[in-house]
C-alpha cells in the first residue's frame, strides 16, 4: 500500500463518525442549530419553534432553536454569517435582517456576501400599534392630538427594525415627536407598556392577541394592506387617511454563504412542504400570518426589493444612518 493511501486512510479514521458519512445525501446526520438573534417569548420565537418542529419532524434530526439577542439582532446575524457553510448552523430572522443594511454604516457581516437565502417563511398582517389603557386616547387621531400636548414614548424591538422605521414614519407623516425608546425585543417593550413605562409600542397581532383581548391594552390601528382576520375590527392606517403607512412584517431562514445547494434547496423543499399542510396552516392563520414558502432565488429578489423600500421610509422619515 502506496503511503498517500496510508495516510489518508488515517486521516479518515481520525475524523469524527458524522464528518466521515456526511454527504449531501446523508444530510442532516446531526443536530441543526436554529438562531434568532432576539428574546425568547417573541414572535420570532414562536416562529422559531414552530420551524423547529416541522423541520425535526421532517429531517430525522433535531433542530435547536438558540436565541440571540442583542444590537437590533446583529450579534445573532453575526454568528450565523462567520459559522461553518455546512448547513447546521441556520439563521431566522424578521425585516430587521434588511433595516439593518440600511441604517447601519459598518456591520461586522455583509448582508448579501456572508448569507445563502433560504425562503422566506412568511408575512404578517403588519403592526398593530396599541397603547396602555390609562392613555386618554380612543383612536388614531385622538392619540395625534395628545401626543402634541404632552411627552410621550414607544417601544421597538431594536434600532432599525420595522417596529422602529413604521412608528418613526408615522411621526413624520402625523407631524409629531413620540419618543422612541428601543428594547432587545418586543416582549420587553410590551412588559413597559403594560407597566405603562412607556406609553404604546407597535407590535405583530399575534404577540399581542392575549393581551388586547383581557383589556391590558387598547388597540388603535393596523399598518397592514388590510385588515388582519385575527383583529377584525382594528382599522388600518390607510382607512384612518394615512396612506403611506403601510409595512408589513416577515420571517425567513438563511445559511452562512458558501452552503452547498444541495442542503439550501433541501430546507427550502421542507419548509415549504410544512406551509402546505392544514396543520401548519391553521397554525399560521392563529398567529396571523400567512405561510410564503419561496425558492431561494425568489428569496434573493424581496430581499433586494425590501431593501429598497425600507431605504425610501428611511429617507422619508429622517432617520440618520448608525
Amino acid at each position: 500500500m502506496s503511503p498517500k493511501i496510508v495516510l489518508t486512510l488515517a486521516l479518515l479514521a481520525a475524523l469524527p463518525a458524522h464528518a466521515q458519512r456526511d454527504t449531501d445525501a446523508a444530510y442532516p446526520s446531526r443536530v441543526i442549530r436554529l438562531i434568532t438573534p432576539f428574546t425568547a417569548g417573541s414572535t420570532l420565537d414562536v416562529m422559531a419553534r414552530l420551524v423547529g418542529e416541522r423541520l425535526t419532524g421532517a429531517l430525522g434530526h433535531n433542530l435547536v432553536v438558540d436565541n440571540r439577542p442583542g444590537a437590533n439582532g446583529v450579534i445573532g446575524i453575526d454568528l450565523v454569517a462567520k459559522a461553518p457553510p455546512d448547513g447546521y448552523t441556520m439563521l431566522l430572522t424578521t425585516g430587521s435582517f434588511t433595516g439593518n443594511i440600511v441604517l447601519y454604516k459598518k456591520l461586522p457581516y455583509d448582508g448579501v456576501r456572508d448569507f445563502a437565502p433560504i425562503t422566506q417563511v412568511a408575512r404578517s398582517y403588519g403592526l398593530v400599534l396599541v397603547v396602555h389603557p390609562g392613555v386618554p386616547a380612543q383612536s388614531v387621531k385622538e392619540l395625534i392630538a395628545l401626543s402634541k400636548t404632552r411627552r410621550m414614548s414607544y417601544g421597538s424591538s431594536g434600532v432599525g427594525n420595522i417596529t422602529h422605521l413604521v412608528p418613526e414614519l408615522f411621526n413624520t407623516l402625523a407631524g409629531v415627536q413620540i419618543q422612541h425608546v428601543p428594547y432587545k425585543g418586543s416582549g420587553p417593550a410590551l412588559t413597559d407598556v403594560l407597566g405603562r413605562q412607556i406609553e404604546m409600542t407597535w407590535v405583530s397581532t399575534v404577540f399581542v392577541q392575549p393581551f388586547i383581548k383581557d383589556g391590558r391594552v387598547r388597540p388603535l390601528a393596523l399598518t397592514g394592506e388590510e385588515r388582519s382576520p385575527v383583529l377584525p375590527d382594528i382599522p388600518t392606517f390607510r382607512e384612518l387617511g394615512l396612506r403611506e403607512l403601510v409595512m408589513t412584517g416577515w420571517y425567513g431562514v438563511w445559511f452562512p454563504a458558501k452552503t452547498p445547494a444541495a442542503r439550501v434547496n433541501r430546507i427550502q423543499s421542507e419548509i415549504r412542504k410544512g406551509i402546505g399542510t392544514p396543520e401548519m396552516k391553521a397554525r399560521l392563520d392563529d398567529l396571523g400570518l400567512v405561510g410564503v414558502g419561496s425558492t431561494p432565488a425568489e428569496f434573493a429578489r424581496f430581499l433586494q426589493e425590501d431593501v429598497a423600500l425600507q431605504t425610501r421610509i428611511v429617507k422619508r422619515a429622517g432617520i440618520p444612518q448608525q
